[in-house]
């Protein structure tokens, strides 16, 4: 979800709207549980199953976190929308591919459910919108930025699931508004989705959500850069303990600060330069600025749903797929974002929703 935060305290507006999570799946698309499939009831013996072997996923290596922004083709088409009558055979994922529409979204638009059973004869409505289709090493928010549209509405329209790692191939139905292309004889359209780009904003639960690339139609997960992140994951049975990243004084508070403002974290007064640390052992999930008003930002990855946040800083010391320790050196507190002081943002999530801080670290 995309927010706008205060520019002096790291502050965030309430959310638009919450992200309604069914169950942690382990794709963006429609699960495939032990026994469930796409096919047609009574077509055949062997009925037609989900293409990728899910099974064999769940039980893979789950890939170091990748939050870089990827190259996008915008290959989005305009699907007219209306009704098909399902043959012998059909999938879901082959009636998007013929109609265009994506199986997420006409799962959505039939109210189909698990174990999404469709019948021979059986008239499915087609929705009507834009499709994009998902080349390897895309990203959710690199999508979403290609369209200047929010992650978090592609999520919402396509009922995407945890923990988002798109298909290649997978039709995407964009939220109104996308910027598809600039047409022949409107060049200036070219320069307003630049102008939307540029707006464009994201926020730390849009880095957790859309970073992922993704993968295959096999079980290999697919790398997004010839410079393949290292083979780094979080630690599994995290016990949720954490120690102070910084000793200061906590000049904002978590949680409603009145007037319509969240604060996500928490943020500690530093001298400027003066190092900050590890709560805890973790992964480095994402170094950069891609949210503008938390500056220099760093994620580390404890597992069991648990991540921490420290923006504002003026150097970062380490990089994506990096293990740390608990104590050591990530970066250096600084001013960077709209901080108007030498400070330490710093959050607590879990399972994406920020939790106070003040609650688990205890006394400095």
């Amino acid at each position: 979800m995309a927010v706008s935060l205060h520019p002096s305290r790291g502050f965030s507006a309430r959310r638009l709207f919450s992200l309604i999570a069914i169950a942690a799946l382990p794709t963006a698309c429609i699960p495939n549980a032990a026994g469930d499939n796409y096919g047609v009831s009574g077509s055949s013996a062997n009925t037609p199953q989900l293409e990728t072997d899910m099974e064999a996923i769940r039980g893979a290596s789950p890939p170091p976190p990748v939050w870089e922004a990827r190259p996008v083709s915008r290959n989005a088409v305009s699907v007219t929308g209306g009704s098909y009558v399902v043959q012998s055979g059909d999938t879901l994922r082959a009636i998007g591919n013929k109609t265009g529409a994506g199986s997420e979204a006409l799962a959505m638009a039939n109210g189909l459910e698990a174990p999404f059973t469709i019948y021979p004869g059986q008239r499915l409505t087609v929705p009507s919108g834009l499709f994009h289709v998902v080349s390897s090493g895309e990203t959710g928010i690199a999508i979403a930025r290609a369209y200047g549209v929010r992650w978090s509405e592609i999520v919402a329209r396509n009922n995407l699931e945890e923990p988002f790692i798109l298909r290649i191939g997978q039709r995407l139905q964009l939220p109104g508004g996308a910027v598809v292309t600039a047409p022949v004889d409107q060049p200036q359209q070219s320069d307003a989705l630049e102008q939307r780009a540029a707006a464009f904003s994201l926020d730390i639960d849009d880095i957790v959500t859309g970073g992922q690339p993704a993968t295959g139609q096999n079980t290999t997960i697919a790398t997004a850069a010839p410079s393949a992140p290292k083979p780094v994951i979080a630690p599994k049975n995290f016990n949720g303990q954490f120690r102070w990243p910084a000793n200061g004084k906590v000049i904002s508070r978590f949680g409603d600060q009145g007037g319509g403002k969240v604060n996500d974290g928490i943020a500690i007064a530093m001298t400027q330069g003066a190092p900050f640390r590890a709560a805890a052992t973790g992964v480095v999930a994402y170094t950069g600025d891609d949210v503008p008003t938390l500056g220099n930002l760093i994620l580390v990855d404890h597992g069991s749903g648990w991540v921490t946040a420290y923006g504002n800083a003026s150097q970062i010391s380490v990089q994506r797929g990096d293990t740390v320790q608990l104590g050591q050196v990530l970066g250096r507190a600084g001013q960077t974002g709209l901080a108007t002081r030498p400070q330490l943002h710093f959050e607590l999530r879990r399972d994406r929703k920020p939790v106070d801080p003040l609650g688990k670290l205890g006394a400095q």
